[in-house]
């Protein structure tokens, strides 16, 4: 147990931060499934971006590595590139 008030305050914080992370992380887990479930060339084009912002929000907030993040987008864009 923690024995200082800056102990107490930084656990509190941790446990709000992965709470938070987590929840980020899952989100970005659907849409990215929801995504490469897509057949429509035209649904796909227009998720792209958002997708692609949302990827590099978690990236600037350090919730997912930046080159994973570039990683991701690459993929995306050769999905939305391989449908007719």
């Amino acid at each position: 147990m923690a024995n200082h008030k800056s102990s107490e305050k930084r656990i509190r914080q941790t446990s709000v931060r992965s709470e938070q992370n987590k929840y980020y992380s899952k989100t970005m887990r659907n849409a990215l499934k929801r995504f490469r479930e897509t057949t429509n060339k035209e649904e796909a084009e227009s998720m792209l971006p958002k997708i692609s912002s949302m990827l590099d929000k978690l990236a600037r907030k350090s919730i997912i590595h930046s080159k994973k993040a570039a990683n991701l987008k690459s993929s995306l864009v050769k999905h939305v590139n391989n449908l007719q």
